[in-house]
């Protein structure tokens, strides 16, 4: 029997890229899939358009799956119950949700205007918390269910030019824990991936030195299909025991990510002043501070 065989997932932004390569291994896996894509562009804007979407449900189709459109947006409450119903109106239950969709509005932070702000922060946090929340009461009545959200190392570690696309993706990677913690009494699972892919997410970063072309030439070699066997891994129930988990797939390589926890601790019998923090507390942690880099310093070598 196929890892994914009776089950019925949502994948957001599936239209094209990573979320595409999803939603075609899952089907392959088994499932019915429901391709959700507005159709837009890189950054949110302009004209939406079912066909990115179609294509995915064609693609699907050809190898024998089973797949329906949909073009709702993720970025509203309404709109996401939608995209619920649309898996149970089109297939009778929903057991996994991809939170995959995204748009990128990079620019340097004291330049961000907060349309630019809470455009990514719509898509991308709210988006996933719409799409979850819409999901969750049929996961706990059912007893069962299983969320692997997109998180990126440009908010586990850092990046240039994207505030709010680093706030995003680190406020899902928390999101994702407290829905593993309040829901693993239903049976229910959250985890997320940090993906490396060349895709449209990652076409818009700069090439213009040696250093930014020789990165890119990295990213480049990694295709956008990588991600999908540990997104049918996360959604299968092989992976019944793993929840509120960070992975990363890149090329053949796989990470598992740690998650915050305290690196150092000093105390004083008589308490803290700014002074005595100053006199004792700085020199003790200075060799513990988290260095100022960003994903590409962290994962400097070639993709093998």
């Amino acid at each position: 029997m196929s890892m994914l065989e009776g089950k019925v997932a949502i994948v957001t932004g599936a239209g094209g890229g990573i979320g595409r390569e999803i939603a075609i291994a899952m089907a392959l896996a088994g499932a019915k899939v429901v391709v959700n894509d507005i159709g837009a562009s890189l950054t949110g804007e302009g004209e939406t358009s079912a066909t990115p979407g179609q294509q995915t449900v064609a693609i699907i189709e050809q190898r024998g799956g089973k797949a329906v459109v949909n073009t709702d947006s993720v970025a509203d409450w309404t709109a996401a119950q939608r995209i619920v119903q649309t898996a149970l109106d089109s297939f009778g239950r929903i057991d996994i949700v991809v939170n995959n969709a995204g748009i990128l509005r990079d620019v340097i932070f004291h330049k961000m205007t907060p349309e630019e702000w809470l455009a990514v922060i719509n898509v991308h946090l709210n988006g996933s918390f719409f799409v979850s929340r819409a999901a969750a009461e049929h996961f706990r009545k059912q007893g069962s269910g299983a969320y692997v959200h997109m998180t990126s190392t440009s908010g586990l570690i850092g990046n240039f030019g994207q505030a709010n696309y680093s706030a995003a993706k680190l406020g899902i990677a928390a999101l994702s824990k407290s829905i593993a913690l309040d829901m693993q009494r239903f049976g229910v699972r959250s985890n997320c991936i940090a993906p490396f892919a060349w895709s449209r997410m990652t076409s818009s970063i700069p090439a213009e030195t040696p250093e930014q072309k020789a990165r890119v030439a990295r990213i480049q070699a990694m295709g956008p299909e990588k991600n999908a066997p540990l997104a049918v891994f996360l959604a299968s129930d092989a992976a019944k025991d793993v929840n509120g988990q960070i992975f990363s797939p890149r090329m053949n390589e796989l990470f598992l990510f740690s998650q915050i926890r305290p690196i150092r601790s000093i105390h004083s019998d008589t308490g803290w002043t700014p002074e005595l923090i100053a006199e004792r507390a700085l020199p003790a942690f200075r060799s513990s501070f988290v260095p100022l880099e960003r994903s590409g310093d962290v994962f400097s070598w070639d993709p093998t």
